[in-house]
Formats: C-alpha cells, sequence, structure tokens
C-alpha cells in the first residue's frame, strides 16, 4: 500500500490489487469522508476528505449525500411549487422531490404524458430550489431526447439549483410510471444515457446526485428491471430506483442489486402499483430515501373541489379547512417581511434633491420646477391622515403685514388676490383632497399636507408671481405613494 498526500484536504491512497477484476467506474462505496474510485484494473484510489476544508461542503448536492450517507430510511415528499417546497421544508422535512406529474397538472392541468417541456419543467424547478434551503431532488424524466439532451438537460439542473436529477429510461413521449402504455429504449442505450449523465456531471463541475431509475419492471419484466439497475449502477449511478414494483418480494429484490448503492421506494398514494409500506418497513426491506409524489398535489386538488362547492352554495370554506389571514401571511414570510424591510428603512428626516419632486405628467402647459428640501422632515407630521386637518386662518391683513404685500418691491405684491390650490389623489387612484387657499396662506401649508414640509413654496411663487393664467407649480408623490399637485390659479 503508497499513500500520498495530495493536499491538506485529501489523502490518496494507491492499492495493488492483484489479477484482472471488472472494468472502470466507481466502487459501489461511500461515507461522509471517504470515496472508492477503480482507476485501472490492478488499482484502486481512495480520496479522503477532511472535514471543514470541503469549499463546497454546504452544497445542494453536498447536503443531500450526507442524507444518503446517514443512517435510517429519509422521506421526501414531492412537491409542485414554490409554496409546497416551502411547507415541506416547514414541515422539517430534510429534502424534497419534485414531481412531473403534479407539475404537469398544476402547471398545465394536462396529463404526465410527455406533454411539459424541458424549459416548463427548468423553468418552475428554478423557482422551487430558490424558495427553500433543503435539497430538492429533480424530476428529469427521460432527460428530453438522446444522450445529449440528457447532457444540457443535467446541466441546465446542476444551474437551477437542484440536489439530484431523476432520469429514467423510457422512450419519448414518456408516461406516468403507474399508468399503461410505458416502453423503454433499449438496455445498451439506456446504459449510455447515464454514462453522458456521469460526463456531464464532471463537465459542469458539480457533484449533483443521479438517480438511475428503470421503468422495466412493467414495461419487460422484474428480471429485467434488476439487470438495468445494476447496470446504472457500474456506470456512475448514485441511486437506483425501479418504478412501480409489485410487491414486498419485488422490492425486497430490488434492493438486493448491489447493495451499497441507495435505494429509493415511491409511495404512489391512493391506489399505485408498489405496495404501500411505513418508513420502518422501507428501511428493513433496505429503502435509503422515499418519495411521496401526489400527497400535497391530492390534498390540494380535494380542499380547492370543497371550498368551490361552498362558495358555490353562499357559503366560505369553514374556518378548519384553511389557515386564518394572518396565518396565510405569516407562512408566506409578511412578518418576516417587515422585520427585515426595518433594515432599510429611511431615516427619520428626508431630503428633497433639487428637480427630484418637479414632474411633468405630459401636460405640454406644465414646466419643470427646481424644488429645494429642507434637511429634516418631521416623521410624525407626515405619518398624519389627511382627515379633519388643522388648518391655520391668516386674515387678509395678516398677509399683507406678513408679507409687505403693499411694497411694489416686494416679490408677493399681488399675489394674494391668487389662489392656490392643492390637491392630492391616492395611490389608489381616489382623491383625498381638494382644496382652494389663499397664496398668500404659507404658514399652516404643511398642517393640510405634511409632505410640503420640505418644500420652498415661496421660492415657486417668487418664479410664477408675474405670470398670468393657471399655473402648475408642484406635481409629486409622497412616501406613501400619495400624488400631491399644487396649482396656482
Amino acid at each position: 500500500m503508497k499513500v500520498s498526500t495530495v493536499c491538506s484536504a485529501s489523502v490518496t491512497v494507491s492499492l495493488s490489487l492483484s489479477g484482472g477484476g471488472g472494468g472502470g467506474g466507481p466502487l459501489p462505496f461511500r461515507s461522509s469522508s471517504v470515496s472508492f474510485l477503480r482507476t485501472s484494473k490492478s488499482s484502486l484510489s481512495i480520496a479522503c476528505s477532511l472535514p471543514g476544508n470541503d469549499a463546497s461542503s454546504s452544497s445542494p448536492a453536498k447536503l443531500l449525500r450526507r442524507i444518503l450517507d446517514s443512517p435510517g430510511v429519509h422521506q421526501g415528499p414531492a412537491c409542485f411549487d414554490a409554496l409546497s417546497a416551502k411547507l415541506v421544508q416547514t414541515a422539517g422535512f430534510q429534502f424534497c422531490f419534485t414531481s412531473g406529474f403534479s407539475i404537469s397538472a398544476s402547471r398545465l392541468a394536462l396529463p404526465d404524458t410527455g406533454l411539459i417541456s424541458y424549459g416548463e419543467i427548468l423553468d418552475q424547478g428554478r423557482l422551487i430550489t430558490q424558495a427553500v434551503s433543503i435539497p430538492v431532488i429533480g424530476d428529469a424524466d427521460n432527460g428530453y431526447g438522446n444522450a445529449m439532451n440528457l447532457k444540457r438537460t443535467l446541466k441546465g439542473y446542476i444551474g437551477a439549483g437542484f440536489a439530484g436529477i431523476i432520469l429514467e429510461d423510457q422512450v419519448s413521449p414518456k408516461a406516468c410510471g403507474h399508468t399503461r402504455g410505458r416502453r423503454v429504449v433499449s438496455r445498451e442505450e439506456a446504459v449510455m444515457k447515464i454514462k453522458a449523465a456521469v460526463d456531464a456531471r464532471r463537465e459542469g463541475g458539480c457533484d449533483i446526485v443521479i438517480v438511475a431509475r428503470t421503468d422495466a419492471r412493467q414495461a419487460v419484466s422484474l428480471d429485467e428491471a434488476l439487470v438495468r439497475s445494476r447496470a446504472f449502477a457500474d456506470a456512475g449511478a448514485d441511486v437506483l430506483f425501479i418504478d412501480a414494483l409489485a410487491s414486498r418480494e419485488e422490492m425486497k429484490a430490488f434492493c438486493d442489486v448491489s447493495p451499497l448503492v441507495p435505494k429509493m421506494a415511491n409511495m404512489l398514494e391512493g391506489g399505485g402499483k408498489t405496495p404501500i409500506l411505513n418508513p420502518m418497513e422501507l428501511e428493513e426491506i433496505g429503502f435509503k430515501i422515499v418519495a411521496y409524489p401526489l400527497s400535497l398535489i391530492g390534498v390540494s386538488i380535494r380542499a380547492m373541489q370543497d371550498s368551490l362547492i361552498a362558495i358555490k352554495g353562499g357559503r366560505i370554506p369553514p374556518p378548519g379547512s384553511m389557515p386564518s389571514f394572518e396565518e396565510i401571511k405569516d407562512i408566506l414570510g409578511f412578518n418576516a417581511y417587515y422585520e427585515e424591510e426595518k433594515r432599510y428603512a429611511a431615516n427619520a428626516s428626508q431630503q428633497l434633491s433639487k428637480g427630484a419632486l418637479g414632474t411633468d405628467r405630459g401636460k405640454e402647459s406644465s414646466s419643470l420646477y427646481s424644488i429645494r428640501g429642507r434637511d429634516q422632515v418631521d416623521t410624525e407630521q407626515t405619518s398624519q391622515s389627511f382627515k379633519n386637518p388643522i388648518v391655520e386662518v391668516i386674515t387678509p391683513d395678516a398677509g399683507y403685514n406678513k408679507y409687505d404685500a403693499d411694497s411694489s418691491r416686494n416679490p408677493f405684491s399681488g399675489i394674494w388676490s391668487r389662489t392656490l390650490r392643492v390637491k392630492l389623489t391616492g395611490r389608489d387612484g381616489f382623491e383625498k383632497l381638494d382644496l382652494r387657499i389663499p397664496a398668500g396662506f404659507l404658514d399652516g401649508i404643511t398642517n393640510i399636507v405634511p409632505a410640503l414640509g420640505g418644500v420652498n413654496i415661496k421660492e415657486l411663487l417668487d418664479d410664477a408671481a408675474e405670470e398670468v393664467g393657471g399655473k402648475l407649480l408642484l406635481d409629486f408623490e409622497d412616501r406613501m405613494g400619495d400624488r400631491i399637485q399644487i396649482f396656482l390659479e
């Protein structure tokens, strides 16, 4: 035995084997720290990764491999959109599957007969993986074509964030695993497609888990399915899966094939060909991961049907059949959003830059005006309701005295006889305020519209004092999304 240190994070152990053996390809052995790879007929390479030194140790594929390496059987409900995936994670599951059956149903309302495309499945998968932090194993049907198509499919799934990919050996168009009309490609082609997937994984620089599925049990025979599974393991598949096994005995025979390679079981709820066993029974037989493909889409369909019956009958769904509005908001992350939003809230004071508020909304007779903002806007003032505004009444005498209107040199001479129209339209399009006040009335205007606290209206009036006729002085949206307009009439 020769041991050589390759780097600080790995050790390579070379063993000389006597005599020839089988062909190349990885041996069916894995652990969290050691992997074996036969590099030739007479040598064996052992790669040992020390914890904490792998840059991709937290990647989805790495997380999934840790699950596969851990004791016991692991359950993975099948989701069909981002919300169902998030619910799976919230329920405490370590990983989940995507179901092509359910995605075809929810996205297209069509059967799983090859009608949904690679692009549609990939788009849905990307939304799912972005919604959760647990690993997701993606249903990729038959790779959407030949070996070259399959390579592109696998690389696309890597880019979409999948931890694993399920590839089957059906012809196109494929059929659902527990329905009629299934046909499979030749054994040779099926094996070559798995080899293509292994090559694509290496070329993509990722460790995505390859789940090799065969539908030969129903399309050909159990014996053919077992032979294909063994060949898939030799080609480099990480997990083996025979769909639609028909008895406990068949399930046991499958788990005896390549015993060191994890096996996947499919518990098709509602009446499939495979017996429905509990996790302890599945572990005893030898399965490592279990998919539940129809639970979420099935109960969703029934719940929606029941709700529609209630609504059609003039009622609403009973409280016990659905979460409260507060619970729905919490599930969707409203409360978390509000908490995070506080980190990026604007300061209590807001600066209005020149030209930021003066906008022309397509009216040719209006002009843009630069508006200077004061340094601070009182947050309490800006949050006041526009209902029942506090208006400071200024008499004409007070106005004349305040602005020295009798003086011909004062720019406000003659302004008192004109009117300011203040109009406020809510972001919902409904008018909240429309009033007219004397143009000399400036001190109390922020009591009516607090958002005007940072606007130098006197400067606007200075510019417009000599103009005749109506003029749009100000047009902007405040922080609440309300549109504020001031006209000089």
